[in-house]
């Protein structure tokens, strides 16, 4: 099956056009059609504190957000939306309100009367959520499961169309029941089936004003999980609209990067009708961020056309992992490099290193590789401060300089721009590597058998085009359809001088080509006023977020709602703090037990508020150590991570 024939949600991928969904009404900033990208966020006051609750929606609606989404634990709650509204509208205020609601459809079907659009989740709306004991569940059983769905889903529908209220069905990874957990596991397949269920009750009953989310705080689940919806709703002559998120996504650099990560690849596909970006941060912070992603994306449109790429046997939405040569250390299974582009020095000095990541002891002056640390710099040209660089850092030149290079370095290696590759004889040129820089427009006939004569090149793929993203990709499945073997280093150029928009242009385009499996290493060219490290750290950032390459501990943290019972951000600065030393750990800081327990099968540690003061800690699923004091929670966890083995000592502190 061809690349295009398996995505048959747009048009065509290597030409930017959105995915033709289904409108939703939802008050009076409807959702999907020709309507924009709709950005939302979601306050994390108590719900119960009506002015708190209205004095952070308008700061929210000010910032941005085109739906304001709220708490509803309780019935309690779900009256107080009333109230919400009433004084929003009373200061001027018409933007839609969204109930957020689980474990309570009493709640849901108050929270209707009074809201413009409910969320509920299909893990805890009518099922219980799993427990993660691998219950069995025989057919009769099933389907008795799936009346109860319908005996308290089809009440609320009928609710939902006597006030004309808008319904999500917001399936999360974490939040999966034993039902789903029984046939499907933890799998994109399952959360794709716990959804379809409750649309298929909407299609039934005729209800249209829907939306859909499917989130999880793992990019390439979350990314792989709404393709394959996509394609499952086709089949059922379903449109409706999309609402897009990594959740957990946490906060900072790691937020912005894991967040554009995700939500960029699927608006680069041409999926998604409105966007939340989850951060571990005030909720008036989320919709510039989200906006700002969007109107990236958004400058794609009417791209001058890039020529499809057909019979290439990709799945995307099965994950094909490209297999390569091994060229070095660049290919086949190892993990994606790290190139640093350091061209724009102007002199070649001997603290350069150091702006790739390498830190020089102050007693020996030997370098010692940082965490963060490039595998290949990018220079040009050629000095003999070489001699004093770190014996393994890979120093790429541009071609004619490589001979004298040579002289001072066994780890130097040329780069030949594609006119060069052609017409010159590389048999001059002894080392293990022989970078050629091109693009998509190079790759001629003749041009990929020559690369493929040569098993000591690697090819840096550059693009300028409007459209960079699907230029790269169309660039990639061109080499799979030759049957062309050679490792592809991706590398963009970009001209910000703020920091967010490198983290978030970058991480959209290069992000999905690397779960993709079409990726073996990155290089992001910035001409923008920002410190080099800045710009590697972005690099490694992508990597991470893609699951292609761990370098820092992955702090996976919720944004907080009004269910959140301890200062989630101060929270998690302690824990970044406490933690961030043991890179090879996830550890998870969730405010509460509405998606934690789920997540942490995804972690390896977790920390989940579980009352007033108090915490619960996990290792993965299992439950260790239950309502204990927050005060001595972060030091009880590091006692449990000592136990089982996983702390290693920091030595910088």
């Amino acid at each position: 099956m061809s690349f295009s024939q398996h995505h048959n949600f747009c048009k065509d991928l290597f030409n930017y056009s959105r995915r033709k969904s289904s409108e939703s009404n939802i008050g009076n900033t409807p959702m999907g059609a020709s309507n924009s990208i709709r950005i939302q966020s979601m306050t994390n006051t108590d719900t119960n504190d009506i002015e708190a609750s209205v004095k952070q929606a308008i700061r929210m609606i000010e910032s941005g957000a085109e739906y304001v989404r709220l708490t509803t634990q309780g019935t309690k709650e779900a009256e107080n939306l009333k109230f919400i509204k009433e004084e929003l509208v009373k200061r001027g205020y018409k933007t839609p309100l969204v109930a957020d609601i689980h474990f309570n459809p009493k709640a849901a079907a108050i929270a209707a009367k009074y809201v413009d659009k409910v969320r509920i989740n299909p893990g805890n709306f009518v099922d219980k959520r799993a427990d993660f004991k691998n219950n069995e569940y025989g057919d009769v059983k099933y389907q008795e499961d799936l009346e109860k769905i319908r005996e308290k889903f089809i009440p609320l529908l009928r609710i939902c169309k006597e006030h004309n209220t808008a319904l999500r069905i917001g399936t999360n990874h974490g939040s999966l029941s034993d039902r789903i957990m029984s046939r499907y596991g933890d799998t994109p397949r399952g959360m794709v089936e716990a959804t379809l269920e409750f649309l298929r009750i909407c299609k039934e009953q005729n209800f249209t004003d829907v939306a859909i989310s499917i989130k999880s705080s793992n990019t390439v689940m979350m990314v792989k999980t709404v393709r394959l919806l996509v394609c499952e709703m086709e089949k059922e002559n379903m449109q409706f609209p999309l609402h897009l998120g990594v959740t957990e996504a946490g906060e900072g650099e790691d937020g912005r990067i894991k967040s554009a990560v995700g939500t960029g690849a699927l608006l680069n596909d041409g999926i998604g009708d409105t966007v939340r970006i989850s951060l571990t941060e005030d909720p008036e912070i989320e919709s510039p961020v989200g906006k700002k992603l969007v109107d990236y994306v958004l400058t794609k449109e009417n791209h001058k056309a890039i020529l499809p790429v057909t019979n290439t046997g990709v799945d995307l939405i099965n994950f094909y992992k490209r297999s390569t040569l091994l060229v070095n250390d660049i290919g086949s299974a190892k993990v994606p490099v790290v190139l640093s582009d350091l061209s724009h020095e102007r002199y070649l000095t001997a603290d350069l290193p150091e702006k790739a990541g390498y830190v020089q002891d102050e007693n020996s002056l030997e370098w010692e590789k940082g965490k963060l640390a490039a595998d290949y710099i990018y220079v040009s040209g050629y000095d003999p401060v070489f001699t004093d660089y770190p014996g393994d850092l890979g120093i790429i030149v541009d071609q004619e300089c490589w001979e004298l290079a040579d002289q001072y370095t066994d780890k130097a290696y040329p780069l030949f721009q594609t006119e060069e590759f052609l017409h010159d004889n590389l048999t001059a040129f002894t080392c293990d590597i022989h970078f050629v820089e091109c693009s998509y427009e190079d790759l001629s006939d003749g041009f990929i058998e020559k690369v493929k004569t040569n098993d000591k090149i690697v090819l840096i793929c550059k693009s300028e085009h409007q459209n960079a993203f699907a230029e790269q990709r169309a660039f990639t499945l061109k080499l799979i359809a030759s049957k062309c073997k050679t490792p592809v280093v991706f590398k963009r150029k970009f001209t910000d001088s703020n920091l967010e928009d490198l983290h978030l242009k970058s991480a959209c385009d290069l992000g999905s080509l690397f779960f993709d499996g079409l990726a073996n290493g990155i290089c992001i060219a910035n001409e923008g006023n920002l410190p080099q490290n800045e710009v590697l750290s972005t690099e490694f950032g992508i990597l991470q977020a893609a699951r292609v390459r761990t370098t820092k501990t992955e702090f996976v943290s919720c944004p907080g709602c009004g269910r959140t019972l301890f200062q989630l951000q101060n929270v998690v600065a302690k824990v970044k703090k406490e933690f961030s030393h043991l890179t090879h750990l996830k550890i998870g800081i969730m405010g509460c037990i509405v998606n934690g327990p789920g997540e942490m099968g995804d972690v390896d540690y977790g920390y989940v508020g579980a009352g007033p003061g108090k915490v619960s800690l996990y290792k993965g699923h299992e439950l260790l150590i239950k309502n204990i004091s927050s005060d001595t929670a972060i030091e009880e966890l590091k006692q449990i991570i000592k136990e089982n083995g996983d702390w290693i000592d920091d030595n910088i502190n």
